[in-house]
C-alpha cells in the first residue's frame, strides 16, 4: 500500500459524517448509458464509502474542467472555486467547502446574481452549496450537487454582502412557503418571481426545483411567455432556496444528463401536487412481493456510494494532486 492511500484511510478514521436530509433529486434516467465504473482498480480503497474521500479535499484537481458521470453519481475534474466574496454576492457556510463547480455554473450564478442586483430590495444573491472541490458524494445532505452542475441560491435577499465568515455560518435564509408548501407567504415577492424566471431562461438550465406552492403562484402570475415554465419543477423542501441544474457542457461526453421535463408548461402538475398536500390521497395498501430465488441486491446511491461505485475516470480526479 502506498504512502498516499495509507494516510487517506487514516484520515478516514477521524472523520465523523454528520445527518442529513439527504434525498435523490437527479430525477429520471440519463440520457446516455452508465459509465463504467472504478470497481476493484481503486484498490484497497474500492469499499471505502466515496463520500469520506471527495468530502477531505481541500481543492479541485489540477486537470481541465470536466465532469465524470451524473448529478447523483460522479465527480468533477478541474472543478473551479466561487470567490467567497464579489460585487453582487456572497458565498454561504464557507466551512462546508461546498462554493466549488464546473466553470459553467459559476459563470450561471454569478451572472444571476448581477440580474438579481437589479432587482427591488435585493443587492445580488447568497449563494448556497454547489459542489466539493472535486465532486462527488457529500459527507452530509445532499444526494446529488456531484459533478458541479446544481446549486442552491437562498431565499433570503441579501442587505449586506459584507457578512463575515462567522455571520455567514449563522445566518439563516427565510421560508416562502405556507400550508406546508400549498402556497407562497408574505415573504414571496415580484423579485423571487423574476430571479428564478431569469434562471430559468439561462440556456443553460435544464431544472430549478422550488416547492409546489411556488411553481403554482408563478403559473398564476405569468402573463407573457410561459415557456420557461416547462424547466420550473415542483419538489420537496425548496422554500429556503431554490435549486438550479444546468445541463451537460458542450462536447463533455463522459456528462450524464437528465431526460428532459415533460413538454407543456408543468402547471397542472404543479397544481396536483398542491392538491395532495391540501388533501393527501389515501395510500393504498402496498402487496408484499413474492420472494424470488436470488434477492436483488439494494442499488446504492447517494451518501451510501463507495468509491468502487464511481465512474472509472474519478479515480484519477481524486488522486490528481
Amino acid at each position: 500500500m502506498n504512502v498516499r492511500i495509507l494516510a487517506t484511510l487514516t484520515a478516514l478514521s477521524f472523520v465523523i459524517a454528520g445527518c442529513g436530509g439527504a434525498r435523490d433529486i437527479s430525477g429520471a434516467k440519463s440520457q446516455k448509458a452508465e459509465l463504467p465504473t472504478i470497481g476493484e482498480l481503486s484498490g484497497p480503497v474500492a469499499n471505502v464509502q466515496a463520500r469520506k474521500l471527495f468530502g477531505t479535499k481541500a481543492a479541485g484537481s489540477r486537470q481541465r474542467a470536466e465532469v465524470f458521470g451524473s448529478y447523483a453519481r460522479g465527480c468533477l475534474a478541474g472543478g473551479q472555486e466561487l470567490a467567497e466574496n464579489g460585487p453582487t454576492w456572497q458565498a454561504m457556510r464557507l466551512s462546508r467547502n461546498r462554493n466549488w463547480g464546473h466553470p459553467e455554473m459559476i459563470d450561471m450564478v454569478t451572472k444571476l446574481s448581477q440580474f438579481a442586483a437589479q432587482q427591488p430590495g435585493w443587492n445580488g444573491l447568497y449563494i448556497g452549496d454547489i459542489s466539493q472541490p472535486r465532486g462527488g458524494p457529500m459527507l452530509t445532505g445532499h444526494a446529488s450537487h456531484q459533478v458541479g452542475l446544481d446549486a442552491d441560491i437562498w431565499m433570503l435577499p441579501p442587505t449586506s454582502l459584507s457578512l463575515t465568515r462567522k455571520q455567514r455560518e449563522n445566518i439563516s435564509s427565510i421560508s416562502t412557503r405556507r400550508a406546508k408548501g400549498a402556497y407562497v407567504n408574505s415573504s414571496w415577492t415580484r423579485s423571487h418571481h423574476n430571479i428564478v424566471k431569469a434562471a430559468a431562461k439561462d440556456p443553460r438550465t435544464t431544472r430549478i426545483l422550488i416547492f409546489p406552492g411556488a411553481k403554482v403562484q408563478m403559473c398564476n402570475d405569468e402573463k407573457g411567455d410561459r415557456s420557461y415554465l416547462r424547466k420550473i419543477r415542483p419538489w420537496y423542501g425548496h422554500h429556503y432556496h431554490f435549486h438550479v441544474r444546468i445541463g451537460c457542457p458542450s462536447g463533455d461526453n463522459s456528462c450524464r444528463n437528465q431526460n428532459p421535463p415533460p413538454p407543456g408548461d408543468g402547471c397542472a402538475e404543479a397544481r396536483k401536487w398542491q392538491a395532495d398536500i391540501l388533501n393527501p390521497p389515501k395510500r393504498k395498501p402496498v402487496a408484499k412481493p413474492k420472494p424470488t430465488k436470488k434477492p436483488v441486491p439494494k442499488r446504492r446511491s447517494g451518501r451510501s456510494l463507495l468509491l468502487a461505485d464511481l465512474p472509472a475516470q474519478c479515480k484519477a480526479v481524486l488522486e490528481s494532486r
